[in-house]
């Protein structure tokens, strides 16, 4: 069939509106899947939300029934949450305790009857944790049927904070009642001022200094303790405390009880709440301070006329005073207390004055001194000054960790106590070193002073001494050992003549034991009297013998004189005529003699020279210890003169293989006699060339006397022999033994035979005889020096 165009209009109508309508259907029901899918996410945010939230909602139906996420079962510690209210008790580990349910389930139905909200904090049994519950009756949208909608939050942290706020709020309720309480029972005026500077509260102090009725009225009238201060008043100044945000103090004077009082007051900024105030009453204080400086000030001008200089220092070691004697002392300038020089500076000033001791390290002496201020004694010193000052510095700390330090001029005391200690050991030392003895009675008739000598003189015990007895007790010892007791009253005469009758008056008695003593009576200046003994027993016997040895001495002095006036004659003549007619058989004169006979007379000629030799020793030795042999001084030339001798002996030096040095300097000059002193030399020599082995060395010098020796010349004269023993060297110079030299002693066998031994002892004689002194020293095998020293 063959439709028509209409029909086809139609048909293309209705197939572009079915399009249409699918394509509506279409598109609507995308926008519906997107709004679903947007819904889906939204749930899922919204149930993330309330997992993460810090609470965990909880439905209670009115069955008891009951709907939450498993995060609450963890939070009451159960494996999963229970299908009733009531089960949250399970008797066993998690969950709540009976009363725990019961207290929620009432809670729970009285809000279900009136809609009334809860809160309830509970923590579960065996558990840390602790939930607060706040619960609502239920949207209907969201449960109908009168449900519960319950709102468990962790309140674990605020719990224990709350705790903590409770207990800090209740101990700052008491700490601010015991500070009310303190404030009130304060002796000392206390207030508070608000933001306005006005009154708020005040303490019963405060009350009664103003004399009010209670505190309410000084509140309430605003009464002032403080008075103005020009045009400032008392709140004026609060306000500048508070807006300064600093503390303030200051002295003010106020009326209490009708009476002027002086009260320190201070003021306290309390953040911008407001300002603190108290008031210490400092009148006696004041009144103290006040008293303490007139008193400092008159001790200070007390100080000043003293003799003795004082400084002060304070714990800072600054000075703060010195009085006049001080400065003096120490050379300090003007202006040195107001600059307030520190102990330190104080000591380098007085040391450059030379007012401290030398020492070699000062920074290291001054800091010893600076540990005065530490020490806990009086510390004491005395300081030698280098003008011939010695002053005695006192260091004392004083409680207020300051120091004060003393300084006394000693010199003229040190000088008197010198010359007194100076005079009283005098006095000691030559009453004890006296042959007398004696005793100082006083006026009284009482022994005062004695000296070692006289109880030992008298035969007294030291103890009866000590007692310092009277004169009628001493004289009763003495009369024990006198041989008359009526001479005992004698001296008891002496002493009373001396010490009451101002006159001398002395005597002599005889002891027991056979001693006499003088005493003498004397009276002294000072109205003492004086008793003097001496014991001159020794002195008669002494002075009979010396008449016997003088009589004795004069005979054998006139005995000597005629031997050795008779000795020259009688030995010389005989050994001239020998010499004589020995000389003449040489010469030929008794006829012509065979070779023997010439060696006979040739020996009897060396003998008779050699016995002449020693006779002249013996006389000279004999006449210099009677003080009879003649020596005649001039001025020698010490070197010409040694060299002289020398040369004399040259060749006895040579044929005994020796070697002589001669060392010393021309011009030194000697007062000696020549041939007197030439025979002390040369026998010296002679002896050491003799006696010193062959290859042996002698030594002459003439060294330069030391200026303190009191010698104007000296002559060494040393070899190297084998030296003398000790015992061989005393026989040399005391005794007359076999022959010894003047540097070399041998035994008595080895001495056989070698002549008389007269030589170092004349030669000692000779030089003594000069006003010389001879030295010998030797040792055994290490030779033997002699020394002679002129004047």
């Amino acid at each position: 069939m063959e439709l028509t165009p209409f029909a086809l209009v139609v048909i293309a109508l209705i197939l572009a509106g079915w399009t249409i309508a699918s394509i509506w259907v279409i598109v609507r029901a995308n926008a519906k899947v997107r709004r679903h899918r947007a819904m889906q996410t939204s749930l899922v945010r919204m149930q993330r939300m309330f997992d993460m939230a810090p609470a965990i909602p909880l439905s209670v139906r009115v069955d008891g029934r009951i709907e939450g996420p498993s995060r609450l079962a963890n939070w009451l510690g159960l494996n999963a949450l229970p299908a009733y209210l009531s089960e949250l008790y399970t008797g066993e580990v998690g969950g709540l305790s009976r009363e725990q349910v019961e207290q929620l389930s009432n809670e729970v139905r009285a809000t279900q009857r009136s809609a009334r909200p809860f809160e309830l904090v509970l923590t579960p049994p065996g558990a840390k944790r602790s939930l607060a519950f706040f619960g609502m009756l239920a949207d209907p949208q969201i449960s109908p049927g009168g449900a519960v909608i319950v709102w468990v939050f962790d309140f674990t942290r605020s719990e224990t904070e709350l705790s903590q706020l409770r207990s800090e709020t209740a101990r700052v309720r008491t700490d601010f009642a015991a500070l009310v309480g303190l404030i009130d029972a304060a002796p000392m005026p206390m207030w508070f001022r608000d933001a306005d500077m006005r009154l708020r509260l005040v303490n019963n102090a405060f009350v009664a200094a103003v004399g009010a009725e209670d505190l309410e009225s000084v509140i309430e009238e605003q009464i002032e303790l403080l008075e103005p201060e020009g045009r400032n008043t008392p709140r004026d100044i609060a306000r500048d405390v508070m807006l300064r945000q600093e503390p303030k103090e200051r002295i003010d004077a106020v009326t209490i009880d009708g009476a002027r009082r002086s009260l320190r007051v201070t003021e306290l900024p309390l953040g911008r709440e407001g300002v603190a105030g108290y008031a210490n009453d400092v009148e006696e204080e004041q009144r103290i301070s006040r008293a303490f400086k007139a008193f400092r000030k008159a001790q200070r001008a007390m100080l000043d006329q003293l003799s003795v200089g004082v400084a002060q220092f304070d714990t800072d070691e600054r000075m703060i005073f010195a009085n006049l004697p001080f400065r003096r002392q120490f050379g300090l300038r003007d202006g040195v207390i107001e600059d307030r020089v520190t102990f330190e500076q104080f000591l380098a000033e007085a040391r450059d004055h030379g007012a401290t001791p030398e020492v070699r390290d000062f920074p290291e002496w001054r800091r010893e001194r600076r540990a005065w201020f530490d020490a806990t004694e009086t510390q004491e010193e005395n300081w030698p000054l280098s003008g011939g000052t010695h002053l005695r510095v006192v260091a004392q700390t004083m409680p207020d960790s300051g120091m004060v330090l003393i300084a006394e001029d000693q010199t003229e005391h040190l000088e008197l106590s010198a010359t007194r200690d100076t005079m009283l050991r005098t006095r000691t030392a030559m009453l004890d070193s006296l042959f007398e003895a004696l005793a100082i009675f006083a006026p009284d008739g009482s022994v005062q002073i004695w000296n070692r000598s006289f109880a030992g003189t008298w035969g007294l015990s030291t103890d009866l001494l000590d007692t310092h007895p009277s004169a009628e007790e001493l004289v009763g010892a003495i009369g024990r050992n006198v041989a008359d007791p009526a001479d005992a009253d004698r001296i008891g005469a002496a002493v009373r003549a001396a010490t009451l009758d101002r006159r001398e008056k002395g005597g002599q008695v005889l002891l027991t034991d056979g001693r006499t003593l003088r005493f003498a009576g004397v009276p002294l200046p000072d109205g003492n009297g004086l008793l003097i003994v001496l014991d001159i027993t020794a002195s008669q016997k002494a002075e009979q013998a010396l008449r016997e040895r003088a009589i004795a001495l004069e005979e054998a002095d006139a005995v000597k004189a005629r031997f050795l006036a008779n000795m020259s004659y009688e030995f010389r003549t005989p050994l001239t005529t020998i010499g004589g007619f020995a000389e003449l058989l040489a010469s030929g004169a008794a006829g012509e003699l065979d070779e023997r006979a010439r060696e006979y007379v040739e020996a009897i000629l060396t003998s008779t020279e050699r016995l002449t030799e020693e006779v002249e020793n013996v006389l000279d030795l004999s006449q210099s210890e009677a003080g009879l042999l003649p020596i005649e001084k001039e001025p020698i030339d010490l070197l010409d003169f040694l060299s002289k001798l020398v040369r004399d002996r040259e060749q006895a030096i040579l044929s005994a293989g020796l070697s002589l040095d001669l060392k010393g300097r021309k011009g030194r000059v000697a007062e000696a006699d020549p041939r007197q002193f030439a025979r002390a030399i040369g026998n010296l020599l002679d002896n050491a060339i003799e006696h010193t082995p062959v290859d042996g060395r002698i030594k002459i010098d003439m060294p330069k006397p030391r200026p303190d020796s009191g010698w104007s010349a000296t002559i060494v004269i040393s070899d190297n022999g084998p030296g003398m023993g000790t015992k061989d060297l005393a026989r040399a110079l005391g005794k007359i033994e076999p022959h010894a030299g003047a540097i070399r002693a041998e035994d008595a066998s080895e001495r056989a035979g070698a002549g008389t031994g007269l030589g170092i002892r004349l030669s000692r004689e000779l030089i003594e005889g000069h006003g010389g002194v001879l030295e010998l020293s030797s040792h055994r095998g290490s030779g033997t020096v002699a020394t002679i020293h002129l004047p």
